[in-house]
């Protein structure tokens, strides 16, 4: 099984996920959220393999989510006027967003990684 992993080389908990697929030898493609961030119909794909509102994809701790008033936007927005605004920025994705073509997770958490990837 080779996964799709979209981060960002600086983030923490990207760097966390990445140990933790090295640790368990689990092979991976590794994609700069900001030089190559998903498109739209990725990003659409992505929302529903993974079973979670567009609203979960918004990385709500950054500086460009804070920025842009997105708290505020998001609210009444569409899923399609979601996925335009993430596709426009890879800063504005939660990271790390992993995906084998099925399943999909995003952040990290070792639990839900041992469960969804370590089967």
């Amino acid at each position: 099984m080779s996964l799709k992993v979209y981060q960002y080389p600086k983030c923490g908990t990207c760097k966390k996920a990445l140990k933790w697929l090295d640790e368990h030898d689990i092979n991976y493609e590794s994609i700069h959220i900001v030089e190559n961030p998903p498109s739209k119909d990725e990003l659409a794909s992505l929302i529903e393999k993974s079973g979670l509102p567009a609203k979960k994809f918004f990385n709500t701790s950054g500086k460009k989510y804070r920025e842009s008033g997105m708290k505020d936007k998001i609210k009444d927005a569409t899923e399609e006027e979601m996925i335009d605004w993430l596709a426009s920025d890879g800063m504005l994705i939660k990271r790390p967003v992993v995906t084998d073509g099925e399943q999909v997770t995003i952040g990290f958490k070792e639990d839900l990684f041992e469960q969804t990837w370590n089967a």
